[in-house]
């Protein structure tokens, strides 16, 4: 019987000599080929921000393309190899369908992207309360958004729970109401006090002329009355009018001399029973 392939053979040598040599090469293209592609999508990216391109649809198209480019050279080193494209090409396509039907969550999150940059109800920059988090989204990708919470925590949340709940975007009016209460006692004046609120509310920085600081009756209750304090101010000053709005309610009823409320006890004492 004889041996058809001599381990010892010069022809051994060749081949593993021209493998390595093909390694070599694919690790050379693979390299090369990511470095041209990580370049002109940086370039791409410092185009776009020279010439103020929409920073979502700019990011969200950078991330579609870079994936396209990194298949195309997987299958170009796979051609350098000897592998027919064509065929691999069909098997990536049967592949995908596989992977698509077993993790349909990914494809209805690809989906939900694809909405949210066509119906735009957000986009990169802005403050908003969608997917159980709020925050200020920092990317909108192919499958699922960024948001820096207000602690600044990066949060990554995918498309389509985003696009199935409710999507508050407080970034979108020119302003928006702070919604504070205050209240007051029983003995308190709530129109002078409502005089005083307005006065000096209106003074704190940032609150808006335009609507008009708010100061009205809310409820009654047994302490005495609660006013409603809502002054109007940009989304990005709403914290720093919030904080300062509640100083303000505190130091002018303070200085007005107001009583300060409190719960109203009424101790019944029961005399013993005489024998």
């Amino acid at each position: 019987m004889q041996v058809p392939f001599d381990f010892n053979s010069a022809a051994l040598l060749a081949f593993i000599t021209a493998l390595i040599w093909k390694v070599l090469g694919a690790l050379a293209l693979w390299i090369i080929g990511r470095w041209l592609i990580n370049f002109a999508i940086n370039q791409l990216r410092k185009l776009s921000m020279h010439r103020n391109l929409d920073a979502t649809l700019t990011r969200y198209g950078l991330s579609i393309l870079n994936i396209t480019l990194n298949i195309l050279l997987v299958i170009g080193i796979l051609g350098y190899f000897g592998i027919q494209t064509t065929t691999f090409a069909a098997l990536f396509a049967a592949t995908g369908v596989a992977i698509g039907l077993a993790w349909s969550g990914l494809l209805a999150n690809l989906a939900a992207g694809v909405f949210l940059i066509i119906l735009r109800p957000f986009k990169v920059g802005d403050f908003i309360q969608a997917g159980g988090e709020i925050g200020t989204v920092t990317e909108i990708g192919l499958f699922a958004t960024t948001i820096d919470t207000m602690d600044n925590i990066q949060t990554i949340v995918g498309n389509n729970k985003i696009l199935s709940d409710n999507i508050q975007n407080f970034s979108h009016n020119a302003y928006r109401r702070v919604e504070l209460q205050a209240q007051l006692s029983a003995s308190t004046d709530p129109k002078q006090a409502a005089v005083l609120l307005k006065e000096a509310i209106a003074k704190i920085p940032n609150v808006l002329v335009e609507p008009a600081v708010d100061v009205e009756v809310l409820e009654l209750n047994l302490i005495g009355t609660i006013i409603a304090v809502r002054p109007y101010t940009h989304n990005d000053h709403y914290w720093q009018v919030y904080f300062d709005t509640n100083y303000v309610i505190q130091d002018v009823l303070g200085k007005a001399g107001f009583i300060a409320p409190a719960p109203t006890q009424n101790i019944v004492v029961q005399q013993p029973l005489n024998p």
